[in-house]
């Protein structure tokens, strides 16, 4: 808790900014107000932002099929957001691009990515063209477990490490790949033991503590920062709701007390316990909190609601681009 007080709030509003999201995202779906899956981050909010609040705008992310956190955490806008879930034009990516998609670049957040472990070679190409510019800027890839089994994160390790760039690897180990255990897919129980053979320096924080994800961020930030290469971060965490939406069309593959145990650990409420407990906060400045962004999260919905859907002229914009050429004389 060796953090300025406000920057200890700063990390409680990020993660209640999510839960809240999350948690209305959820209802609404289950309600059949969304159109598709949506894959929810609630139990995991201390790792995106704890990682994200040691982040400036201008530095980039990429995200996961379940990235509303991480935009969340950067700061996305809860209108855009929900408009961008009901398929509406007023959303991120104008009603086309639904959950899996969300970006948005003017906080570098370059895109929720469906496909397993593809967001990490995106952000090798970030942090690639920030070195490339000196503009000091750094990337950071979040990604799952799983995705460490892909060939595309091992081949945007290595090129990380091999050019050292400025960028962080945060592997958000929530035990599970879908259905299927970790302990069923990979024979290593850690995956920071994936950084040493890349020569990179790898740490594990517990993903269900916002400081101790904040203080590794910070350290691992400012060495990509000031030209020391890349790191990777893997936060032991857990998802409380099931791959895609809360009930998951029945399908079972966790017990009862193994979710129960993890949400005795809720990354939020422990938190504000220890907060009060030291002195740094009330239930009431933590009650406040929740009561700003409940009230935030019913104008998103009901401004989404009120949003157009996109029209047939619109279908190709965004799509495509006219580019000028020059013919080369033979």
């Amino acid at each position: 808790m060796d953090f300025p007080r406000e920057t200890l709030m700063d990390l409680h509003k990020r993660m209640v900014r999510i839960r809240l999201f999350e948690e209305a995202a959820g209802r609404l779906a289950e309600g059949a107000k969304l159109p598709g899956f949506l894959h929810l981050y609630v139990g995991e909010e201390a790792v995106a932002s704890g990682v994200c609040a040691a982040l400036t705008d201008h530095d980039q992310i990429t995200s996961t099929h379940r990235g509303h956190g991480h935009l969340v955490a950067k700061g996305g806008d809860f209108r855009r957001m929900m408009a961008e879930l009901m398929g509406k034009a007023t959303g991120y990516n104008n009603g086309k691009g639904g959950s899996m998609h969300i970006c948005d670049l003017d906080l570098g957040m370059l895109g929720a990515n469906g496909i397993v472990g593809a967001g990490a070679p995106i952000a090798v190409g970030a942090a690639f063209a920030d070195k490339y510019r000196g503009d000091g800027n750094v990337a950071v890839a979040f990604f799952g477990d799983g995705a460490t089994n892909i060939g595309a994160f091992h081949e945007a390790a290595n090129m990380a490490c091999a050019l050292q760039l400025p960028i962080v690897f945060a592997c958000e180990n929530n035990e599970y790949g879908e259905f299927t255990p970790r302990d069923k897919t990979m024979a290593i129980t850690d995956i920071v033991d994936r950084a040493q053979g890349y020569g990179m320096p790898g740490v594990i924080v517990d993903g269900m503590d916002v400081v101790a994800v904040h203080e590794a961020a910070v350290e691992a930030v400012a060495r990509a920062r000031a030209g020391g290469g890349p790191s990777l971060i893997e936060a032991k965490t857990y998802r409380f709701y099931n791959h895609h939406g809360v009930q998951n069309l029945g399908l079972k593959y966790r017990t009862d007390e193994e979710v129960e145990l993890w949400k005795q650990r809720d990354p939020i409420f422990t938190f504000e316990s220890r907060m009060i407990d030291a002195g740094i906060a009330t239930a009431a400045d933590f009650e406040a909190v929740w009561a700003e962004w409940r009230a935030a999260i019913d104008d998103a919905i009901a401004f989404a609601e009120e949003s157009p859907l996109p029209t047939v002229d619109q279908i190709t914009q965004g799509v495509y681009t006219t580019r000028q050429t020059t013919e080369v004389p033979a």
